[in-house]
């Protein structure tokens, strides 16, 4: 039975993603460029694997990417004009069963007035605001040297996003709906060594009631450490990488990590498991999306508080759920157009999936034979229709899938190749030395090498044999490792972000 559900699972979870390689969903469409603070980077959901939380499911949604350590004055705030959303589909039919709702407030010290020193003596004395995030150390004790505070309100909306029942969720100690966000890691004197700071996030990490929930959750937002690994840029300038190098698995670290300087801003929820299964199905599907008013209007006189008037329905802009479909699957003319739609309607992208073009581009590229079998029904089943006794009810939805009923592998038993080790020429094989069903494509953890996985499937390795895929067994990878060494064993997992002192975090 664990075997049946397993193959389903990955069919589901891997196919989908299956053409979508080699970087992380930054920057994956034209108009989302313009507005990074609304830019979904990666989703991650998986089994909890702290020890002593088996019955919680971590959902991560990281947003504003290419933080770069020294990126003051102003830093990353969140958007207080834009809505960040993360999506639970609990029956299979492609919609949103669950949302939760994260809505941001910034505000400047003196009632929105800043923080001032006094120029000058006598006569000639001035009270002038000063134009940095902070004018001395910060703890969360002591927040008086703070000029910009976040905070952040979360709700959860049974039903549809917009018109569901909404409730606010709350702090399990005290009952506020109303969460101070940490400030983003300025450096070593605002904010202390790398262990200071991590000491002062985590104090930001809150036991919280969600509405209907028996179980408190936790919640956490803050900067965090890029968690994505890859071979940026040789990946961009037509896979400028040495093939001898990237299909050879003894090399799968044989560059550092590009992105290990930058950091985004991760979004993090700690859910029980009872709170999102409906009925008896065990699989949900995720994915996070952001959401800005269809108007606005340049504020002519701006202020901290109204740099612009915003009105009208909320029109989404950014949409996430397996990594790197926009970005690699989706054709250049419909990215915007992917970003903007609901995975109910994605029978509109089917071709970017039945045809798809980034195996050609390989074989173009290094000669590895791509498949040949078109349409491309490995990925069909579950990109379109869903699996036949996991999710299949005629729906059609791109989406992260979830076996919940799956337990989950401790951090230090993981395997970076996920639940694809647990299958050889094609089959599901349990016995395997190496396989990890709790691994991505069955949800994803931090520690997932997705772009190594993704590669490998996208040429064809869950196909039986050579006469469909001719390069269904090389190991391609792009030489930058994922581990989950790499990460924490403790909510939110994610590592510390860098300092800006320095840009290394150390």
């Amino acid at each position: 039975m664990r075997a049946k559900k397993l193959a389903a699972v990955f069919t589901v979870a891997t196919t989908l993603g299956a053409t979508a390689a080699l970087a992380s969903s930054h920057r994956e469409a034209p108009f989302i460029t313009k507005s990074p603070k609304v830019d979904a980077t990666d989703l991650y959901m998986f089994r909890s694997y702290e020890t002593g939380r088996a019955d919680f499911v971590t959902l991560i949604a990281d947003y504003i990417p290419f933080q770069e350590p020294y990126g003051g004055p102003n830093f990353f705030t969140m958007d207080p004009e834009a809505l960040y959303e993360i999506h639970i589909d609990n029956d299979g039919n492609g919609q949103e069963d669950l949302t939760f709702q994260f809505r941001f407030t910034n505000t400047l010290a003196n009632a929105n007035n800043g923080a001032t020193l006094t120029i000058g003596t006598g006569a000639q004395a001035k009270t002038v605001a000063v134009p940095l995030f902070n004018v001395g150390a910060i703890t969360t004790a002591d927040q008086s040297n703070l000029n910009v505070q976040e905070s952040f309100t979360l709700k959860v909306v049974r039903g549809n996003r917009r018109t569901g029942t909404a409730k606010d969720v709350t702090h399990a100690v005290g009952g506020s709906a109303t969460f101070r966000k940490p400030t983003d890691y300025i450096g070593t004197k605002s904010l202390g060594s790398p262990a200071t700071y991590e000491a002062y996030a985590r104090e930001h990490v809150y036991s919280v009631n969600i509405p209907d929930c028996a179980t408190p959750g936790k919640v956490f937002v803050g900067q965090r450490k890029e968690p994505f690994a890859v071979n940026l840029g040789p990946v961009f300038d037509l896979v400028n990488a040495d093939p001898t190098i990237i299909t050879d698995a003894t090399k799968r670290n044989a560059v550092p990590n590009p992105l290990a300087k930058n950091s985004i801003t991760t979004l993090a929820l700690e859910v029980p498991i009872a709170c999102l299964q409906a009925g008896s199905q065990t699989v949900i599907g995720g994915w996070t999306t952001a959401s800005v008013r269809q108007a606005r209007a340049i504020n002519p006189s701006p202020t901290f508080a109204k740099p612009s008037r915003d009105g009208g329905a909320w029109q989404q802009v950014s949409r996430l759920g397996m990594p790197l479909v926009n970005e690699i699957v989706i054709g250049l003319p419909d990215k915007d157009k992917f970003n903007a739609s609901q995975p109910k309607d994605d029978a509109q992208f089917a071709t970017y999936v039945t045809n798809p073009t980034l195996p050609a581009l390989l074989e173009k590229l290094f000669g590895t034979k791509a498949p040949t079998v078109f349409p491309r029904t490995d990925l069909v089943a579950a990109f379109l229709t869903g699996v036949t006794g996991v999710n299949a009810n005629g729906s059609t939805a791109e989406m992260q899938r979830l076996n919940m009923a799956l337990p989950a592998t401790p951090k230090a038993s993981q395997n970076n190749l996920g639940a694809a080790g647990c299958f050889l020429n094609g089959k599901l094989d349990t016995t395997l030395a190496g396989c990890d069903p709790a691994g991505f494509p069955n949800g994803r953890r931090p520690g997932d090498d997705v772009v190594d996985i993704e590669l490998r499937v996208a040429m064809g390795y869950l196909f039986e044999n050579d006469t469909q895929a001719p390069s269904r067994n090389t190991p391609f990878h792009d030489a930058v490792l994922q581990d989950a060494s790499q990460f924490d064993a403790v909510f939110p997992y994610l590592k510390t972000p860098a300092a800006g002192a320095n840009g290394d975090g150390t």
